[in-house]
């Protein structure tokens, strides 16, 4: 790193004096002339038909501005989320909102409010749903599975017996929806020594983010302004916008500051959509107000799995064979493939030389489910924890020793189709973490002194942390200021400013040169990618890249048309460009900002490649004219899974009275592999 200039340095976030003073501004502190507060009554319970409203009280109460029905926004089809409600799917679906001038006043009609509501059968447990005879979450179905050939509602049930069987820990025998598979399971586990058989069990609960998703709206001039607590800033444009019923041109995101995610933001969720409408029927800007306990209910939770795995293992501890069936709780509206992902780690990080994995999506009538801090990893790291050391333990061998014999590495190939990682290093992070952690000297001094006992452990985590195909958008203005433009979300990863600094290193300048410009879609931001799984670094890394490499060869395009001689003449240093045979002849950057406004065309963004984002185009036409514009969609090659990898090394100490436990040491290894 010590080549660098910035990347791997430490620096100063431009947003990190309002974090500290408390002046940092999330969706709830924002103010607008006439603006009303609005509050959500949501069902009380876990699956209905609303029969009927009775809102005339509330009305007819001084303060009390308008009330936003179900048949006031567009309807969703099941199971998909929906804005408002007629038929609530789970406890805190909301069916109506109602706006005052105050809040005490917006609590005071919802309690007037009269709701009608037929109750429909419900279930919270996936087993109690999948038993024949047993209740069905959704009226279409008990299961939605997606899949590349298709999604949609099916109806799966199994015998009491099959799921007594599965309760008690034995290979499932009922349908299944989803399979993939790769190598000969048959030979694998024929070749194994040892074979262990483990059923297990993931909670779902809330992603518990310290700031509820509160959202606030208002129209001018048919643009609808929209301040959300949003996990991604450009990629929830085109959603919120569809959410809406108007063109992405028409909506302004502003989203400076967010707090937490953790998967329950990436794209734009129903409950943001509802100021907006209720914004256009009464005429006023309208701030809507999710409580702490709204959060925790309706909000989101991770998926739950209920599951059963077989691996076996040769002798001297490579994985032969892996066999995972999953039932996943899905909640009440249809999620992505925790489950499968789920497989997918298994696969990857241990990389058994063959696999099945097979799995049942359940819907149920609980809190919506979605991805937490990764969809479906971290649940299945749990479950692995414990068979790779029972493995270890009855083939002979070091726990330490098994994980290294089955890390996944460059060579590796991972899920259905056997595809590459882009880079894999787990090895040489579990010996690096083995020598912080002391883990030789360590190993046999684990024991028990009364009712307390000492133990130490490894785990190991992944996440596919990478994509590609954004755009990236830098601006160098005559006043040698260079404009980072970034349209990643803030969520106080700091991301948003780290991932523009692969910018400022190709650019050779200062960072108290550079301007970041974030948090508002009026900012002019590029299409950058959803904030999730770690994915940011990775490819905003690159977006960056490839936009200051446009301005580059601009900066060398213009200063050879300027000064003579060819593009490949020149160099840079961070304040001037110059000719490298004779320095002195140079222009600073704020000149040559000057000159590509000058010159127009391309060079100032009167012009723009045809592959970049209708976001990023339109980003590219407000500042065109204003300084020389890098801009560019990424286009570098990308081969493979993008592995994020981990690992740990812990010791605790467990009191068996009383279950509580204390971490007496931890050391983290977080593996980044290489762009």
């Amino acid at each position: 790193m010590s080549d660098y200039k910035h990347i791997g340095k430490d620096f100063v976030p431009p947003d990190i004096t309002g974090k500290v003073t408390g002046k940092a501004k999330y969706a709830e502190d924002f103010r607008v002339d006439g603006m009303v507060f609005a509050r959500m009554y949501t069902s009380p319970v876990a699956h209905g038909r609303v029969t009927n409203i009775d809102t005339s009280a509330a009305e007819a109460m001084a303060g009390v501005v308008g009330i936003l029905t179900a048949d006031d926004v567009p309807a969703s089809e099941a199971p998909s989320a929906a804005i408002l409600t007629n038929t609530p799917a789970y406890i805190g679906d909301p069916i109506l909102a109602v706006a005052a001038e105050d809040e005490k006043t917006v609590e005071d009609a919802l309690a007037a409010i009269k709701v009608d509501i037929e109750p429909l059968p419900f279930v919270t447990d996936p087993l109690d749903s999948l038993v024949s005879g047993g209740p069905d979450a959704r009226e279409e179905g008990n299961v939605y599975s997606r899949s590349r050939e298709g999604s949609g509602f099916k109806t799966v049930k199994w015998t009491s017996e099959q799921i007594d069987e599965f309760r008690a820990g034995k290979e499932p025998t009922g349908e299944f929806v989803n399979e993939w598979n790769y190598g000969d399971l048959e030979k694998g586990f024929a070749d194994a020594k040892v074979i262990i058989e483990q059923p297990f069990v993931t909670t779902g609960y809330a992603h518990m983010s310290m700031e509820p998703r509160t959202a606030m709206a208002y129209w001018e001039n048919g643009t609808c302004y929209v301040h959300g607590s949003a996990q991604s800033q450009s990629f929830w444009m085109p959603g919120l916008a569809r959410m809406l019923g108007i063109e992405v041109k028409d909506l302004v995101l502003i989203s400076e500051n967010t707090g937490g995610g953790f998967g329950s933001k990436i794209s734009a969720y129903p409950i943001a959509g509802l100021p907006g409408y209720f914004s256009k029927k009464i005429g006023r800007p309208v701030q809507l107000r999710v409580t702490r306990e709204q959060e925790y209910y309706m909000g989101s939770a991770r998926v739950g799995f209920q599951g059963w795995l077989k691996m076996g293992f040769a002798a001297d501890g490579r994985a032969t064979a892996a066999d995972v069936f999953i039932i996943e709780d899905i909640g009440a509206n249809a999620t992505g493939g925790d489950a499968s992902s789920a497989g997918g780690a298994i696969s990857l990080v241990y990389d058994p030389a063959s696999m099945r994995f097979r799995g049942v999506p359940v819907l149920t009538n609980t809190t919506p489910r979605g991805a937490q801090r990764g969809p479906g990893q971290n649940q299945i790291a749990a479950a692995m924890a414990p068979v790779m050391d029972k493995a270890a333990r009855e083939l002979g061998i070091d726990r330490l020793e098994i994980r290294r014999v089955n890390a996944v590495n460059n060579d590796t190939t991972v899920n259905e189709d056997q595809g590459p990682v882009t880079s894999a290093y787990m090895k040489e992070a579990l010996d690096k973490g083995a020598v912080m952690f002391d883990w030789e000297n360590r190993k046999n001094k684990a024991g028990q002194k009364g009712s307390k006992v000492r133990g130490i452990g490894i785990g190991q985590g992944y996440h596919s942390a990478g994509a590609n195909g954004f755009d990236g958008l830098v601006r160098i203005t005559p006043n040698g200021k260079i404009h980072l433009h970034s349209g990643v979300g803030n969520l106080g990863t700091y991301s948003f400013a780290s991932t523009t600094r692969a910018a400022a290193e190709v650019l050779k300048c200062e960072w108290e040169d550079c301007v970041v410009h974030n948090g508002n879609s009026e900012a002019n931001l590029p299409w950058n990618s959803y904030q999730a799984g770690s994915v940011s670094i990775f490819t905003q890394t690159r977006t960056n890249y490839v936009a200051a490499m446009d301005a580059l060869e601009k900066m060398k395009q213009i200063a050879a048309e300027t000064m003579g001689g060819e593009a490949d003449d020149y160099d840079i240093d961070g304040k001037r460009i110059f000719n490298v045979e004779t320095p002195e002849q140079g222009m600073s950057y704020g000149a040559i900002a000057a000159r590509a406004i000058q010159l127009g065309g391309a060079y100032s963004g009167q012009t723009w490649p045809e592959d970049i984002h209708e976001i990023t185009q339109r980003s590219v036409q407000n500042l065109a004219g204003s300084g020389l514009i890098g801009v560019a969609k990424d286009n570098l090659p990308k081969e493979g899974v993008v592995p994020g990898l981990a690992c740990a090394f812990v010791e605790i100490e467990l009191d068996l009275e009383t279950g509580r436990y204390e971490i007496l040491d931890y050391v983290g290894i977080a593996e980044c592999g290489t762009v």
